[in-house]
Order: C-alpha cells, then sequence, then structure tokens
C-alpha cells in the first residue's frame, strides 16, 4: 500500500471545503489513516517549501500556508499520490479537468484548494514533516 500526503489549503478552510474535499479523496477509493487540523508555522513552511526557496513568489507562498488553520491527512491505497493527484487535478485550476478539486474549488495557482505530494519518496518526507509514527491507525 502507497501513502500520500494532502494538504487543504487556508483558501479552501476559509470557506469550509476540507469535508467535501477529504471526501473526494476517499470516494476516489483512497482511505485516511493519519489526519490533524493545524496552523503552519513559519518553520514548518519553510521546511515543506524548501525546493522554492529561491523562487521569487517562496515569500507570498509562506504568508499564504501560514495565514489560516489547514487540514492535513495522509491517505493510503493502491498508487495512492497517482490517485489523489488525478483526483486533485491540474495544479492551475485553469488547467484542471472538469470534475477534480482543483477545477471545482481552486481559485488561482496559489489558492488552489489542496497540495498532494507528487511522488512516493516526496510523499514520505512530506509525511513526516507532518506526522509520527503514533499518528496512524491500522486498518
Amino acid at each position: 500500500m502507497e501513502r500520500t500526503l494532502v494538504l487543504v489549503k487556508p483558501d479552501a478552510m476559509e470557506r469550509n471545503l476540507g469535508g467535501a474535499i477529504l471526501d473526494r479523496l476517499e470516494r476516489a477509493g483512497l482511505k485516511i489513516v493519519a489526519l490533524r487540523t493545524l496552523k503552519v508555522d513559519e518553520a514548518l513552511a519553510r521546511n515543506h517549501y524548501a525546493v522554492h526557496v529561491e523562487k521569487p513568489f517562496f515569500k507570498d507562498l509562506l504568508a499564504y500556508i501560514t495565514s489560516y488553520p489547514i487540514i492535513a491527512a495522509v491517505f493510503e491505497g493502491p498508487n495512492a499520490v497517482e490517485v489523489a493527484r488525478k483526483t486533485m487535478g491540474a495544479t492551475n485550476p485553469e488547467k484542471a479537468d472538469k470534475g477534480t478539486i482543483r477545477k471545482d474549488f481552486g481559485l488561482d495557482l496559489q489558492r488552489n484548494a489542496v497540495h498532494g505530494s507528487d511522488s512516493p519518496a516526496n510523499a514520505e518526507i512530506e509525511i513526516n514533516l507532518y506526522f509520527t509514527k503514533k499518528d496512524f491507525i491500522s486498518r
């Protein structure tokens, strides 16, 4: 079984879309094995988005992700990363397929409602930023 990290971002949380987003991923066949609501602090944001540190949008990204509480969830299932990314749609809501989370709930490239790990290797790294072993349930 593969795992992936999903973050329901501040823009979606402000619009009370957390449950709808989690539901879409469950209906896609994924199971929640860890879940928490938190306000991301700057240290966690810097760790999570370290790959973007040299990019011009990094400062805005930090301000955005720390602006409002989020939901962090670990989903599990066969090909979880691929299934979650297909369910979420393209990063840019304007380019996302009809019926995907980002097409239906995203506002723009930054406020696109949800983050998902882009590979199993990155999923493991990202999951470890938000969760410890004791946070997981067995099914």
